[in-house]
């Protein structure tokens, strides 16, 4: 399991999620934290997590502006 702290990129979270996702293997569980403003980057995110063969586990509101998604290969 590992965490990645995607909220310094705001908006632009998305290439670099894509990209870690990219390199993990089977079984493996990546935890991604990004900053949301509304909510438009939550379900563009679960997408981008389906697309990469990925089952989403969990996906909450972390605190007022950020969210956490728990993916795993």
């Amino acid at each position: 399991m590992k965490r990645y702290d995607l909220r310094k990129l705001k908006n632009e979270f998305e290439p670099r999620m894509k990209e870690i996702l990219g390199v993990h293997k089977a079984g493996e569980v990546a935890i991604l934290l990004f900053e949301i403003g509304d909510f438009t980057p939550i379900q563009r995110s679960a997408d981008i997590v389906k697309e990469c063969g990925y089952e989403l586990m969990n996906s909450l509101k972390f605190n007022e502006v950020d969210w956490t998604i728990v993916a795993k290969k």
